[in-house]
């Protein structure tokens, strides 16, 4: 009779002992001869190496935990201040205020170091400054913003030069990252920042598109821009 030797490799004993993990509870006299992973010292028990795993994991855990609820905080506080917004908006009697009181809460409330507001049409009652401008929509120099206009969706990050040139003119160099809301048919309002973490490819723009669409229905209510 011929013996057939069968050799099992690392992982399909790794395998086996998953599936039968009362093992070592058969033949204890296996975990003498075992060596356990340790970073410092010469040996320890499969009882304490599990530990210090499951210690790992614990650990682990607990900052997934302590960034998810520091996220749900932040998240909390935006949108509390996108309600106060949108109340503040619905509050002003006329066009002028309105766009005064967006200004006002982006640079205030969610502090944007450069707030600028882009409108293609002029309001009474509302003259040009640093943090306005009136561009008609059919101007070359909004070339640029025409996809982000179409699509009417929120912008972050680093803004091309041509964008910043025309939203921050002789302070561009100041802005690292911008937030950037396209209204269609209204115009465009950014909030630049000098962080250039503030604001990046990628995240959340849920409450940014909830101020658009607060702002633009509280310019709806004032046909003419009176």
């Amino acid at each position: 009779m011929t013996e057939t030797a069968e050799t099992l490799g690392a992982h399909e004993v790794a395998a086996w002992l998953r599936r039968h993990p009362r093992f070592l509870q058969q033949f204890p006299d296996l975990t003498l001869s075992l060596v356990v992973p340790r970073e410092e010292g010469s040996a320890a028990s499969l009882a304490s190496y599990q530990l210090e795993v499951l210690r790992d994991k614990n650990r682990e855990l607990s900052k997934r935990l302590r960034e998810l609820f520091a996220n749900a905080q932040e998240n909390e506080r935006l949108a509390v201040r996108t309600h106060q917004l949108a109340l503040a908006l619905m509050r002003q009697d006329n066009s002028a205020d309105t766009v005064r009181a967006m200004a006002a809460s982006l640079a205030e409330d969610f502090n944007g170091d450069l707030v600028r507001l882009v409108l293609f049409e002029p309001v009474a009652g509302l003259d040009e400054a640093e943090w306005l401008q009136v561009v008609p929509q059919d101007d070359a120099r909004l070339a640029p913003f025409r996809d982000c206009l179409a699509d009417g969706e929120p912008l972050c990050g680093r803004l091309q030069p041509e964008k910043h040139a025309l939203l921050y003119g002789e302070r561009a160099g100041e802005v690292q990252s911008t937030a950037l809301l396209a209204l269609p048919g209204f115009g465009l309002v950014a909030v630049g920042s000098r962080d250039a973490n503030r604001f990046f490819p990628g995240m959340g723009t849920l409450f940014l598109r909830m101020m658009g669409e607060a702002l633009q229905a509280a310019l709806e209510r004032f046909p003419g821009r009176e």
